[in-house]
């Protein structure tokens, strides 16, 4: 069996929970407590596996009482979603950032995996790595992909 570290299992876990239900709110210290980690360790996995850009709406409250809601985004409407990945970034964007939303159009089934791997292969920092304006370039192709892929069913 592969060996698994504690955030991919806090990952799992979560994301178990999150199959049966839409939206779960989970306290940090419990969770902490529950994988024998520190809460800084629950925050860290929130804050890098559960992002808006993975389909993540995230929604904290610290203090006492204090607690973590997750919940799946669901857009019934192709374009509009498309229309809302495309206003995740501005002029510039990460390869990390832009990796991640490809990874979650195809596990919306929005593309192929052919289709997500010739788009990761378009806007790697191996392709773009000649110019300061890599990020530029990259936001620029992932928005022109986000946008002619709500063209083609016409919706």
């Amino acid at each position: 069996m592969a060996h698994q570290n504690t955030s991919d299992l806090i990952e799992s876990y979560i994301k178990k929970i999150l199959e049966e239900n839409e939206m779960i709110e989970i306290r940090r210290i419990e969770m902490a407590d529950l994988f024998n980690c520190v809460p800084s360790q629950i925050n860290y996995v929130i804050n890098t596996r559960f992002t808006i850009q993975r389909g993540y709406l995230v929604e904290s409250k610290r203090g006492g009482g204090g607690y973590i809601r997750i919940a799946k985004v669901r857009i019934s409407d192709k374009r509009h979603m498309l229309d809302q990945i495309s206003q995740l970034f501005d002029e510039t964007i990460s390869e990390k950032d832009s990796f991640s939303i490809i990874q979650k159009l195809y596990e919306d089934k929005m593309i192929t995996k052919k289709e997500g791997n010739l788009m990761l292969s378009a806007i790697a920092k191996s392709t773009l790595n000649y110019s300061d304006l890599e990020g530029h370039i990259r936001a620029r192709i992932l928005r022109a992909f986000l946008e002619r892929l709500s063209y083609e069913d016409g919706k």
